[in-house]
């Protein structure tokens, strides 16, 4: 399983980092991090073994640039 970030689409909210700090952070930019992601491309990726919190983070998510796959 892959958590995918479109994270220059972020506003900034907050929201994933507040449901699931496992795997988000806000970043000094002001900006939502997948922490231990990889950049590819335009997105911020990061293999996981299972979804978690990260399915709460895609609901929550106001501008819906977070995905699992």
């Amino acid at each position: 399983m892959k958590i995918i970030q479109e994270r220059s689409k972020c506003i900034g909210c907050g929201s994933c980092a507040a449901v699931c700090q496992k795997y988000f952070d806000m970043a000094d930019d002001g900006l939502a991090d997948v922490k231990g992601g990889q950049k590819v491309g335009d997105n911020m990726e990061l293999e996981i073994d299972a979804p978690g919190c990260a399915a709460e983070a895609v609901e929550i998510c106001p501008v819906q640039i977070i995905k699992v796959s």
